[in-house]
C-alpha cells in the first residue's frame, strides 16, 4: 500500500464497519481510509510487519478509530502497544466501542487513549457522533509537526 492512510479504522463488526465509513463518507473523510478486522491486523499494518512487512513505520494515519472488543488482539492491547513505542505513541487513538463498562474506560485512558466514544445504537446519532469524531480529528485538531 503507497497510498497514505488517513484514517485507520479497526472493527471486527462488518456491520459497524460499514456505518462508520458510511458516516465518513457522508462528511468526505473516507477518501484515505483502511478498514482492518482485528487488532492483530492493525498491529501489523502500524508496526509494518506480516502482510505490510517494508510499510514504511513513519508514514502514520492522522487517527486510529479502535474498537475494544476484537478477535486475535484486543483493543486495548493494541493500544497498549501503540503507546508504548517511541515512534507511534503520539498517534491520536479514539476508542470507538460498544463497551460501557468502566473497567474498560479507565485502562484505555490510563493508557493514553485520546477519546473514549460509545457507540449509540441509532444509525442517525451513530453517524453524526462518526461525523463529529472524522471532523474533528481530520480538520479541527492540529497535531505536533
Amino acid at each position: 500500500m503507497n497510498q497514505q492512510v488517513e484514517i485507520l479504522l479497526v472493527e471486527d463488526s462488518e456491520t459497524d464497519a460499514a456505518m462508520t465509513i458510511r458516516a465518513l463518507k457522508k462528511s468526505n473523510l473516507a477518501n484515505k481510509l483502511l478498514h482492518l478486522q482485528d487488532g492483530a491486523a492493525a498491529l501489523d499494518f502500524i508496526f509494518g510487519l506480516g502482510e505490510y512487512l517494508g510499510r514504511p513505520v513513519e508514514n502514520q494515519p492522522n487517527v486510529i478509530l479502535l474498537d475494544v472488543k476484537m478477535p486475535k488482539i484486543n483493543g486495548i492491547e493494541v493500544l497498549r502497544k501503540i503507546r508504548a513505542d517511541e515512534r507511534t505513541k503520539r498517534i491520536p487513538v479514539v476508542m470507538l466501542t460498544s463497551s460501557k463498562e468502566d473497567p474498560d474506560i479507565q485502562k484505555c485512558y490510563n493508557l493514553g487513549a485520546n477519546s473514549y466514544v460509545v457507540k449509540p445504537l441509532a444509525f442517525d446519532e451513530f453517524q453524526k457522533a462518526v461525523s463529529d469524531l472524522g471532523l474533528y480529528w481530520m480538520i479541527v485538531n492540529q497535531p505536533p509537526a
